[in-house]
């Protein structure tokens, strides 16, 4: 194959999973609860930053946590879907394996609590 063909096919790959990934978020955002609610609560934060006009710092930390918490709930969602995939009934170590991801979702959504009250507490109780 020469380095042409290589090339050509290396960034016909790379336009294909983006595509792919696009297709996988818009299925996440569309079909899961989890992942409306959280897009809600950044459109509402997101209007706050404008509102408070934050800086571009503060701006930064939001855009930040917010893509770490959708991508912690999309990693969860993905990982529940298989579980129920490969083990339909309850068992003890799906259930941990659940449980786990879960607690990921957790630990990102309070970084993200704690970055939103560091950012928008002064602006609005102080």
């Amino acid at each position: 194959m020469s380095i042409n063909n290589q090339k050509k096919g290396f960034v016909e790959g790379r336009i294909k999973g983006s595509f792919i990934a696009i297709k996988g978020a818009y299925k996440f955002v569309t079909t899961e609860p989890s992942a409306m609610v959280q897009l809600f609560l950044i459109f509402l934060f997101i209007m706050a930053g404008f509102y408070y006009q934050i800086s571009a710092t503060e701006w930064m930390f939001q855009s930040v946590v917010f893509s770490l918490v959708l991508s912690a709930e999309a990693l969860n969602t993905a990982v529940e879907k298989l579980c129920d995939f490969v083990h339909i009934e309850q068992h003890k170590a799906i259930g941990f394996i659940k449980d786990t991801t879960a607690g990921a979702v957790f630990f990102t959504a309070i970084a993200a609590f704690v970055i939103q009250l560091i950012i928008f507490y002064p602006k609005i109780f102080l």
